[in-house]
């Protein structure tokens, strides 16, 4: 190595999305590899994302990961495959800094340390995991001088950690393509379009329950291969088809194309977990009163208006096509799922503020004198006050991205967690 002694330490931070599968993936047909029975399309979004430094220094005596400010064990065989994948690509780096430089042939023997945070709930149904791992793959990747050695193999490596974490690594919407070949070389994710291409699209995560699911996602797709036939059923039937049509929606900006498609493949993934054996159920009354909300607007105005979709997990993601429509929809959320009266608003809605302020929102009197939405005229329209947790409004968002050393979460002479 270009410097001599054990005092000193290397290290990068990167920031990965989260991502809504529209057209979802569940199921794997090879488990280790985790390859999927079918494609699938996500939204990349602009809000939701997790922070990972990884470091290495020669006095690290093992790999040491931290997660959400608490130490985790890294010997899990996801964590294991991709530092392993990365390490086998790395490069002679050079640190600009202070002119340090680490061989090819080093990073094998250094362990790594690794800090990483969500900026949003773990394992509640908002991929978490998916930012996670690909963002531990981008930010390994950077630290060790990794090279891809074909277009999208990062993606794969990422895949290994999580398979939505595939597409984490690219902005706008993603396709994760499942691929033939049985080393996984082929499912890889590749960039349908930028997120600029649908900036007018607005999304609206309604966040039911921020608590871990009770059946994993993982535990989840292997009880439905095993056991629902609807589940093969829609992977090799219903979903080919579906990804033609999503594409062609997504590339056209046809929103009433997208929102049916989108509304359609959510609730099929759900009868999928209905019909495994013993059935997963992954929403809850909040959830389905969310999707009565836009069912019935959607109904009333003879177009669709917004679209929904739900991951393994309880909270909408919601879909407006420009801003005057998330006005509406963020107007009739509130409307029928108002804070408690001593709630602070600031926190009950997050994320893109120019969304809140065209809804006209800025205090809870403001939620408490909205209209009845049209399509509740003459009926008495229930409103659950403090069933939501809160709301973050978003957009499509950019893909994994380095971060500058201020964002550091672990001390630079010491590569352990900042206090």
């Amino acid at each position: 190595m270009g410097i001599a002694g054990n005092d000193w330490v290397l290290m990068k931070t990167a920031r990965a999305p989260s991502n809504i599968a529209v057209i979802k993936y569940w199921g794997k047909r090879d488990e280790k590899l985790i390859l999927p029975i079918n494609s699938s399309i996500s939204v990349t979004l602009d809000y939701l994302f997790a922070t990972t430094t990884v470091a290495v220094g020669p006095s690290f005596t093992s790999d040491r990961l931290w997660l959400n400010g608490k130490e985790v064990s890294m010997e899990s065989e996801r964590y294991k495959n991709c530092l392993q994948q990365i390490r086998s690509r790395a490069t002679d780096v050079t640190d600009e800094k202070t002119g340090l430089v680490v061989k090819k042939e080093d990073w094998k023997d250094l362990h790594v340390h690794v800090a990483s945070r969500n900026n949003f709930p773990t394992a509640a149904g908002l991929a978490s995991s998916a930012a996670g791992f690909a963002c531990l793959v981008y930010a390994l990747a950077h630290l060790m001088g990794a090279k891809e050695t074909y277009e999208g193999e990062f993606s794969a490596i990422a895949r290994l950690g999580s398979g939505s974490a595939c597409r984490s690594l690219y902005g706008g919407f993603v396709k994760w393509n499942m691929g033939k070949e049985d080393s996984g070389r082929d499912s890889i994710a590749t960039q349908i379009v930028e997120k600029d291409h649908w900036k007018d699209l607005v999304i609206i995560i309604a966040v039911v329950s921020s608590r871990q699911k009770e059946t994993s996602s993982t535990a989840g797709m292997q009880t439905s291969v095993k056991t629902s036939p609807l589940l093969h059923h829609r992977a090799e039937v219903v979903v080919p088809k579906r990804i033609e049509q999503m594409e062609q929606a997504i590339l056209k900006q046809d929103f009433a194309t997208f929102a049916k498609l989108t509304c359609a493949d959510s609730n099929q993934f759900h009868a999928t977990c209905l019909d495994t054996s013993p059935p997963i159920f992954y929403m809850n009354d909040t959830s389905r009163r969310l999707i009565g909300l836009v069912e019935k607007w959607n109904a009333h105005e003879g177009t669709p208006q917004a679209a929904y979709t739900f991951d393994a997990g309880p909270n909408a993601v919601l879909f407006a096509p420009n801003n005057e429509v998330a006005k509406s929809l963020l107007q009739r959320i509130l409307y029928l799922f108002p804070p408690a009266a001593d709630a602070d608003i600031s926190k009950y809605v997050i994320g893109d503020q120019s969304i809140m302020e065209l809804a006209g929102i800025k205090t809870v009197q403001d939620i408490e004198s909205l209209p009845t939405p049209s399509e509740w005229s003459g009926i008495d329209a229930p409103r659950m006050k403090g069933e939501l947790g809160y709301l973050i409004c978003s957009r499509p968002g950019q893909g994994a991205i380095v971060l500058d050393e201020s964002a550091h979460l672990l001390g630079g002479t010491t590569g352990l967690p900042a206090e």
